[in-house]
């Protein structure tokens, strides 16, 4: 074999290597739950404790609701929190901007009863404290209505909810401005109807084609 044949092989050989395609192994991603049932769930069961009490439904509507204080801590704020962890992680911003939020909401409102915040101690004149309640709840108010104007591609499950979450944020508000229990009890009223709304919403999200006989329709709107 002369030694240009051979290097002519070896040629070959070297442009074989550099040319051949590396096959990439092909690794599936890890399968990520839904969490907005969760999430929907934490808010619904927590808004439904307290919008129980503001509509004087079995307890003086006047009366303390510190029983909501554990739920707004633990399962309306850190649960909803993490639900919304979770919808960053499936890309979903709406999704992930309303659960984050509102499990921030909770927990800020649960943070308002622990006598070592000093929150409600800080106020001499009960007036005063009630005026700044009304500013608390009217920027949630403000921050749902953004939110639905956002969900208005969504559902119309989903537009529900947030259409009367916005009406109970608004109904509250006015109550601790104008000191009207009338307001607070028709936002208590409009709170539980907000909650079931969600509880709807979350049941629909768990009954799945996969895991259901049948499904709950949701009106899809895009």
């Amino acid at each position: 074999m002369s030694a240009e044949v051979v290097n002519q092989e070896s040629q070959h050989d070297i442009e074989a290597k550099y040319h051949s395609v590396q096959q990439v192994p092909v690794i599936a991603a890890p399968t990520i739950a839904n969490p907005g049932p969760l999430g929907l769930s934490a808010f619904a069961l927590t808004t439904f404790v307290l919008s129980l009490h503001n509509a004087g439904a079995g307890v003086p509507a006047t009366g303390p609701s510190n029983v909501v204080v554990g739920l707004a801590f633990f399962y309306g704020g850190i649960v909803q929190l993490l639900a919304g962890m979770w919808e960053f992680k499936t890309g979903n911003t709406f999704g992930a901007t309303a659960f984050s939020s509102y499990g921030g909401f909770w927990l800020s409102f649960g943070l308002i009863f622990i006598p070592g915040a000093n929150i409600t101690a800080a106020y001499t004149d009960s007036a005063v404290l009630e005026k700044s309640l009304g500013i608390y709840l009217m920027a949630w108010a403000l921050f749902t209505g953004i939110m639905l104007i956002a969900s208005h591609r969504s559902s119309i499950g989903l537009v529900s909810l947030f259409f009367f979450l916005f009406i109970t944020f608004i109904l509250l508000a006015a109550g601790k401005f104008n000191g009207s229990l009338t307001s607070q009890v028709a936002g208590g009223a409009f709170g539980v109807i907000t909650a079931i709304i969600a509880w709807y919403n979350a049941l629909s999200g768990l009954l799945t084609k996969d895991s259901s006989y049948f499904l709950l329709p949701v009106g899809r709107i895009n």
